[in-house]
């Protein structure tokens, strides 16, 4: 599987996640106040959980295509919301063409808003950073959902894995 494969059906399997554990929240009676709730004072909120995995998404689309497509810049104020937005990143990842990715070893450099500047090849961004951090806030958001109580478990977490199964012999 080349890297661009790879990464769009990483993205994909995973944000099907996100939309699952998300559908059992909003049906959830406290409704609009789970996409405020934190995992602890000095992390993000659910909301912000969102956007910055469907920004990594993004953020990997426009750096290994050229592209320029925008990314959400304010929180959602509910899950229906939310909901909503993942499903428009998942039409991005839907609509990408692997034949427009870079070459694995072509140079990516990006900067963050505090002042530090990252250099990689596109195979090192994918496996080194994009990945990594958008796992990190769907993990965060699972987190944050799990601790509210709605009743997720590893098999929301890795629904995707039930096209695998083998039956007992």
């Amino acid at each position: 599987m080349n890297l661009a494969n790879f990464t769009l059906t990483s993205f994909e399997q995973m944000l099907g996640t996100f939309d699952h554990m998300l559908a059992k929240a909003e049906s959830d009676p406290r409704g609009v106040a789970l996409i405020s709730e934190k995992l602890s004072d000095d992390m993000y909120p659910l909301a912000t959980q969102v956007r910055f995995t469907t920004h990594q998404v993004v953020n990997t689309l426009n750096r290994l295509t050229g592209s320029t497509l925008p990314t959400q810049d304010s929180d959602h104020a509910t899950i229906t919301a939310a909901r909503s937005h993942i499903a428009e990143t998942r039409d991005l990842i839907k609509n990408a063409r692997p034949e427009a990715f870079v070459a694995d070893d072509t140079p990516v450099s990006f900067d963050l808003p505090n002042g530090m500047a990252f250099e990689m090849t596109a195979a090192e961004y994918v496996r080194d950073w994009s990945l990594p951090q958008f796992y990190f806030h769907l993990m965060a958001a699972y987190s944050i959902l799990r601790k509210a109580g709605i009743p997720l478990g590893k098999a929301d977490y890795v629904g995707y894995m039930a096209r695998h199964a083998k039956r007992p012999a």
